[in-house]
């Protein structure tokens, strides 16, 4: 499995011949200029919630590969309504499985308004368990919330993605405090340093993590991990 970071929540899944996007929001974004939108591959296009923060890059990038776009309902209703119909629609406790793998629909504890003012249902995360690869948590923006403790009962992970950057989302210390409900030793951080609210002092981030146990990846816009 290979994982991409494009900047603030957005990244990327590699698994056998499947590419699987994730929250992207890129063409706002200065910190992901080098990024071109238009080559980034994409089988589905997972998205979190509803605001524009999450989903602006979704329906060029959808429309570009024919991609299938997973969210809760109301978002794919939305995608449905502006006249992209290749959607799969979740709730939370949900789960499907698909060619790639099996996405488990979970909770999170945040907010969600499309960018016409639509109702963008409850915000929410994603266990992904790729076949024959590793297993994954993606926790969407979300505050910490005690149903993260359920999340080992479903997957045993290889690591998870964690919101870090504070004030709209959880924090480090309360990243580190999921870390331990979802019993998982390695942190990918997302949703930091895009905004003046958000940004973090890296080594600092990673210091707290180590003396845990626990290792905290901030890759650069564009870098890749394999799993």
């Amino acid at each position: 499995m290979r994982f991409t970071f494009y900047g603030h929540a957005c990244f990327a899944i590699e698994t056998g011949d499947k590419h699987i996007l994730f929250d992207p929001f890129i063409t706002p974004n200065e910190l992901a200029k080098d990024i071109d939108v238009n080559s980034i591959k994409a089988d589905y296009v997972l998205l979190s919630h509803g605001h524009d923060d999450h989903i602006v890059d979704a329906l060029t990038i959808a429309k570009n590969n024919d991609a299938t776009i997973v969210s809760n309902f109301e978002i794919v209703s939305w995608y449905g309504s502006k006249g992209y119909t290749k959607g799969h629609p979740m709730n939370h406790g949900g789960q499907w499985t698909f060619d790639f793998g099996k996405v488990k629909y979970v909770n999170a504890v945040h907010s969600s308004v499309l960018p016409d003012g639509s109702y963008g249902g409850n915000p929410g995360g994603f266990i992904v368990d790729a076949v024959d690869d590793a297993t994954f948590y993606y926790a969407g923006d979300t505050a910490l919330h005690m149903d993260m403790k359920l999340i080992p009962m479903w997957a045993k992970l290889d690591f998870a993605v964690l919101p870090i950057g504070d004030n709209f989302t959880m924090g480090i210390e309360d990243a580190l405090v999921a870390a331990e409900f979802i019993e998982c030793d390695h942190i990918i951080g997302v949703h930091y340093d895009t905004f003046g609210y958000i940004k973090i002092d890296h080594e600092k981030a990673k210091a707290a993590f180590a003396a845990k146990g626990k290792k905290l990846s901030l890759l650069g816009i564009g870098e890749s991990l394999d799993f």
